[in-house]
């Protein structure tokens, strides 16, 4: 008997996330069976994830700011508390490469597509960027979970430099649990579920993008790295003093 499609829009966007965390468990299957995680790697990861998630709450309040919520104010409130929840996060990331004695690499171009095609449509589609984010916030777990976790194996990895992989493992703060509660419980219309899946399919293929630049340092997206990035004293002096009690700040 052949399998029955998904019908409800929750089933139809767990089947996309389910998708993309079998895509992204194969990726470091690829790589994760025969070797060990690389310095280069991590920083790649770290670096692309740095310019991914700086002024992720724009995007959120964004959203939250669209008239389709007027009248759905739990999930408008919701979106809301999780800008600010969210918004330091790019800060985790450059202090873990920061504890390794670097700074993060230039934007990888697959970022930059993501910031231009999202900023694009946030403003008048806001569910296909909210789409994106149930991938980002649950990708990494699944069948991808226990490949995530090997990939924190490492010589040159510690409590101090690994913090942003910890803290998206969601095992303390389930923010992938609480996104994907909020819209089930958003009264969301069958439009608004598919810009979601929309959302989730392009986000899919965007970050699994981004992971495969950082698994695979010599594949084709490395074409369009550039050479260095500088940061400002400003912003330097930020991410050295970086500590993870900010993300609690009230």
């Amino acid at each position: 008997m052949t399998p029955l499609e998904p019908t409800s829009g929750m089933e139809r966007l767990t089947a996309c996330i389910t998708e993309a965390q079998d895509r992204f468990a194969a990726l470091l299957r690829s790589y994760l069976e025969h070797h060990g995680t690389t310095v280069d790697q991590y920083v790649r990861y770290l670096s692309f994830q740095y310019h991914l998630t700086r002024d992720v709450q724009r995007y959120f309040m964004a959203i939250a700011a669209h008239p389709d919520l007027a009248r759905r104010r739990r999930l408008r409130e919701f979106l809301y508390r999780f800008a600010n929840e969210e918004e330091l996060h790019y800060l985790v990331a450059a202090n873990d490469l920061d504890r390794l004695g670097l700074n993060p690499l230039p934007m990888p171009f697959d970022v930059e597509l993501w910031h231009a095609y999202f900023r694009s449509v946030v403003q008048e589609r806001p569910f296909v960027r909210l789409g994106a984010a149930t991938v980002l916030e649950n990708i990494s777990d699944g069948n991808a979970k226990s490949w995530v976790k090997r990939a924190l194996q490492g010589p040159y990895l510690s409590r101090e430099n690994t913090k942003f992989l910890v803290l998206h493992q969601h095992e303390a703060l389930p923010h992938g649990d609480q996104i994907m509660d909020a819209i089930a419980q958003g009264d969301l219309e069958e439009r608004h579920f598919d810009d979601l899946i929309e959302g989730a399919r392009k986000g899919t293929v965007l970050y699994l993008r981004m992971a495969e630049w950082a698994v695979r340092p010599g594949g084709l997206a490395a074409l369009a790295d550039q050479d260095s990035l500088v940061l400002d004293a400003a912003e330097a002096e930020r991410i050295r003093s970086f500590q993870m009690s900010e993300l609690d700040a009230v």
